[in-house]
């Protein structure tokens, strides 16, 4: 059985919970208590030597980073709809892949560092530029979801699930999201979709 190490507040954690329950693989799930800085073990560090979850063990496969871990599990565990979760076409992949880039550039550095700031108190954060960041790529992807449903290829793809919890979270980051209708619509179409599953701040 696969095993996914995470922590119940983490946004990348969930992303692969999400995908997984889509997914319908079944795996056990460890909480690693960073607050305790169990992420910083040996034992964990011999998974993961960024000290990050999540972290994805297959057998002898480990994985770490969640972009890099949706890729795996679409590929792997999509059956007949893997190539819905992921195309191998080169331009359908490449739209996909551009939203797992903006995932670790601009939703990294913008709603998912504010949600560090105030959710986890991480003071070192600039949040006034933190911010701006939030505002610009919440805009463009109100921009973008105003001709479309989903975020590539015309269909729910890895690319929606790795962007959507730091957005779905923004408030724990003090970003408000009312001002976004299109992406309003966009969180609750990803929520009324058939096995998903939820986390605290959702």
């Amino acid at each position: 059985m696969l095993k996914l190490y995470g922590h119940p507040l983490s946004g990348n954690a969930y992303k692969v919970k999400l995908l997984l329950a889509f997914l319908g693989v079944e795996y056990e799930n460890i909480d690693i208590a960073l607050e305790q800085g169990e992420h910083q073990q040996p034992a964990f560090l011999a998974l993961n030597p960024f000290a990050q979850v999540p972290v994805l063990v297959d057998g002898d496969t480990v994985l770490a980073d969640a972009q890099a871990i949706l890729v795996y599990l679409a590929r792997q565990y999509g059956g007949q709809k893997a190539d819905s979760w992921l195309p191998l076409e080169p331009l359908p992949m490449a739209q996909v892949m551009r939203w797992l880039s903006t995932t670790a550039g601009e939703v990294r550095q913008g709603p998912e560092s504010a949600r560090l700031y105030h959710l986890f108190k991480v003071s070192t954060i600039d949040i006034e530029q933190t911010t701006k960041k939030s505002t610009f790529i919440l805009q463009q992807l109100e921009q973008h979801l105003t001709q479309r449903e989903w975020l590539a290829c015309e269909r729910l793809t890895i690319a929606d699930i790795a962007v959507f919890p730091y957005i779905a979270l923004s408030r724990d980051g003090q970003v408000p999201l009312e001002v976004y209708p299109w992406v309003l619509n966009w969180i609750e179409r990803i929520k009324q979709q058939p096995g998903f599953v939820s986390m605290p701040g959702l």
